[in-house]
């Protein structure tokens, strides 16, 4: 979501053979291998060669191999192979017919840019404000900040703003480590890129922001520094790495968000968002053999990381999807010809619904579900405010989006769950900033014990009026439909 070649791996971790000369100049695509989970990959990466493919990475602490071919059959001959488990192409062989990628981008792009939503720029002007009793000293900004009050972030930070040992990994387009509400709390020697093909690079033009201000934004939004510049993040005191999944094209390929599990796991963070779906499809299906693969590898991944005491928290997305009932998918996969297809409960919105993931649904300033927010009884675990511009907020400039940062020192709006998740992982690192000892699970636990609930609206939901956002919510007065266990409560985090 930018192919390289990978001229040199550690050793001890991948293995790179040179293509056949006459090969060099063709099409190759990408595709997931599966080994043993303990013991050595070397028979799988042997048997990659014996298939005709090159080893890019390995990644003996899950077992998987990332692996090249300029073959479309693959996948299925590797599949016959020793120390082979499972193998399946990562981007849907689109790469193999480049002409049929490129024709279909463009309408792949604004599908795309439904979950990597836009960024409205605006003048960093100073807004007057208005101290409350026990509320933090107010930031410029702040008084747009409506999703703050929401959570009672402000309140929460009178008392803490979280705790230096705690380190966010933002898995994203990158952060602009030079903006002045952020430098402070970015820890650039926890900061890597992931899409050279998988391949971490933890130079700093690999992990900062080119062509997206997506991570900057959501980096904003989770810790943003009280200094007295622009706005205030959730957990203010934390310190952030940015982990850089997105390419120059928008796109989030497995390979990329393997490998910034695996980097946040074993570089010590503590809490992850993943503001994003796994490109090339929106629901990534057990019953193809290509994308069953694919979601075991992402599942180890995360696993390896729950392990490595890694909370991961994800945005459910913002197509009004009701994930827990069939789906028409006509948007997949985004990097070729999209097909129309009607999925169930055997497909899933990856990462958000793999098990050790919280995912979260997003609600507007006046306190009810966005109109394009993905929900579902099964998989929202719990809400937080992703902006909604057809609710009207309480502030200044009553705009229902999230005002966070952006690359350039700025400041910008933006709406989607990709907003939302991050509310919920500054929670989470205020929780394991007053709890540093609780599991992973405990902090998913207090994640929803202390949530706020919310009910079910009554009836059909039709936000606008209209009939295009039309959703039903399971649940009753519990709200679990729409807001799983309620609102994410910032306050609660910090003093119990």
């Amino acid at each position: 979501m930018v192919a390289a070649s990978v001229a040199a791996c550690a050793a001890s971790l991948c293995v790179a053979t040179a293509a056949p000369a006459a090969a060099q100049d063709a099409p190759e695509a990408h595709f997931v291998v599966l080994g043993p989970q303990h013991g050595s990959l070397h028979r799988t990466e042997a048997s990659i060669r014996a298939a005709g493919g090159d080893v890019l990475k390995s990644w003996p602490q899950i077992g998987v191999v990332i692996a090249t071919s300029t073959s479309a059959d693959f996948a299925a001959t590797v599949r016959r192979k020793p120390g082979v488990e499972a193998a399946g192409a990562s981007r849907n062989l689109a790469e193999l017919g480049a002409a049929a990628a490129r024709a279909a981008s463009g309408a792949a792009s604004s599908q795309r840019a439904e979950m990597l939503a836009p960024i409205d720029a605006v003048a960093g002007k100073t807004v007057a404000m208005t101290r409350h009793s026990g509320t933090a000293t107010p930031e410029p900004l702040e008084a747009n900040q409506w999703d703050l009050r929401q959570i009672k972030s402000d309140r929460a930070n009178a008392i803490s703003g979280g705790s230096r040992k705690v380190l966010v990994g933002v898995l994203d387009s990158g952060i602009d480590a030079t903006h002045p509400d952020l430098a402070a709390n970015v820890d650039a020697s926890k900061s890597v890129g992931c899409v050279n093909e998988g391949v971490p690079d933890t130079s700093p033009a690999a992990w900062a922001p080119t062509t997206s201000s997506h991570g900057t934004h959501v980096a904003g939004t989770i810790a943003a520094a009280r200094n007295g510049i622009g706005v205030a993040g959730v957990a203010p005191n934390v310190r952030l790495a940015a982990v850089k999944v997105v390419d120059d094209d928008g796109y989030i390929y497995p390979e990329y968000a393997i490998c910034g599990f695996l980097w946040a796991a074993d570089h010590g963070m503590d809490v992850t968002n993943n503001s994003y779906f796994i490109d090339p499809w929106f629901l990534w299906c057990k019953t193809d053999r290509d994308q069953a693969a694919v979601i075991q590898a992402v599942k180890r991944a995360v696993d390896y990381s729950v392990r490595k005491d890694v909370v991961n928290v994800a945005a459910l997305g913002n197509s009004n999807w009701d994930l827990s009932h069939e789906i028409t998918d006509t948007g997949s996969p985004n990097n070729g010809t999209p097909v129309s297809r009607t999925v169930g409960n055997e497909c899933l919105d990856i990462p958000a619904e793999l098990p050790g993931v919280v995912g979260v649904s997003a609600i507007g300033p006046e306190g009810r579900k966005s109109y394009y927010s993905n929900y579902g009884i099964i998989e929202t675990d719990v809400t937080a405010p992703g902006g909604d511009s057809r609710q009207v907020a309480d502030t200044p400039d009553a705009r229902g989006s999230v005002l966070s940062t952006i690359p350039g020192g700025g400041y910008g709006y933006s709406q989607g769950t990709s907003m939302a998740s991050p509310h919920a992982v500054g929670v989470a690192a205020l929780i394991r900033s007053t709890h540093p000892h609780w599991s992973v699970g405990a902090v998913f636990a207090s994640l929803g014990v202390r949530a706020d609930r919310l009910p079910c609206p009554p009836g059909v939901y039709d936000p606008d009026g209209t009939g295009a956002f039309l959703a039903t919510c399971q649940g009753g007065r519990t709200g679990k439909g729409f807001y799983g266990a309620g609102v994410v409560d910032a306050l609660d985090a910090v003093t119990r």
